[in-house]
């Protein structure tokens, strides 16, 4: 990774964001999941970044502002679900729920639950709220409901090299974006699942679920929770593995965005024609014994319509 430049002044600093100057990094692993490679050098220019994921608090001044209504507050259209059921197509959302026991981890219906009226505002279902909550990351939005507020609040969403740079922290090579040790002397670093998922839950973190943002140690560029407690959206369409260029291992492609949006579309559902994004960063339910996505390099493909109860967002400001 190129040597980061000095931050920018404090005097220009947005409300609650941070500078990341912008270097030469190594994107991606290969050692973890295939859809992580190949890693190869990448470089971005400098951006501003969200210090925290947007809160609960942050989306209720844009909802109030705009009146917007999130994808899991309305009906879907059966033109976009060929083949559903008519009473499925109400407002919902998944919520993961753990079960009594262990289970088969090739099955993800047995921990996620589709609740009719779960969304940003109950994010366990219709008799849950936010009340004491407002400093968790909002949860329940789909790619649309944070491209909206990204844009009311003169923001854009992050490229997945941006994001994977800065949760880096200015580090480059390490497993974690603390270091190589997962529980360094025992102590967690980020919120993720410690236990048998999904039916066992140490609490190491001391959370069950989402935890208040910035009760974790920041990175190096001074940004919290890049790892863990929400996975967060990207604006890069989904693609098996990262496009880099084998004929030309000594270019770095600079600023890269993924626009192959029907490229996206997943094979396992051809007659779905709905594309994906990329998240990144992991989530409180990312765990050693099921998912070990909660590293810079890890990412994962979700429907831009799709919302659940460990999906969130941060944004990000370009220079002009």
């Amino acid at each position: 990774m190129t040597v980061p430049s000095p931050l920018a002044p404090a005097a220009t600093a947005p409300d609650n964001m941070i500078h990341i100057p912008g270097g030469r990094f190594i994107m991606g692993s290969d050692h973890h999941y295939p859809e992580e490679a190949p890693a190869h050098p990448v470089e971005v220019d400098a951006f501003w970044i969200d210090a925290t994921p947007v809160t609960n608090r942050d989306f209720r001044r844009f909802v109030e502002a705009t009146g917007h209504r999130t994808t899991a507050e309305i009906a879907p259209n059966p033109d976009d679900y060929p083949g559903a059921q008519p009473d499925m197509l109400r407002p919902a959302s998944l919520v993961f729920t753990p079960t009594d026991r262990p289970v088969p981890l090739h099955d993800w219906s047995q921990w996620w639950r589709y609740i009719f009226d779960a969304d940003w505002r109950h994010p366990l279902g219709p008799d849950s709220s936010i009340d004491d909550l407002d400093d968790h990351p909002v949860v329940h939005v789909t790619y649309d409901d944070a491209a909206a507020y990204a844009a009311w609040a003169g923001k854009a969403l992050p490229t997945e090299a941006e994001w994977e740079f800065a949760a880096r922290g200015g580090v480059d090579g390490q497993e974690f974006a603390w270091g190589d040790e997962l529980l360094p002397d025992g102590k967690a670093m980020a919120n993720f699942w410690q236990g048998n998922f999904p039916s066992e839950n140490l609490l190491i973190d001391g959370y069950e679920r989402t935890s208040p943002v910035g009760s974790f140690p920041a990175n190096g560029y001074g940004l919290s929770d890049m790892i863990g407690n929400v996975w967060e959206w990207t604006e890069d369409f989904y693609a098996a593995r990262h496009q880099a260029d084998p004929s030309r291992p000594c270019c770095a492609p600079r600023n890269p965005l993924n626009q192959a949006r029907e490229a996206s579309y997943d094979p396992q559902q051809p007659h779905i024609l709905i594309p994906r994004r990329v998240l990144k960063g992991g989530s409180h339910l990312c765990a050693p014994s099921y998912c070990r996505r909660y590293r810079p390099a890890a990412r994962h493909a979700q429907a831009i319509d799709s919302s659940t109860s460990h999906i969130g967002f941060r944004c990000v400001i370009r220079a002009a």
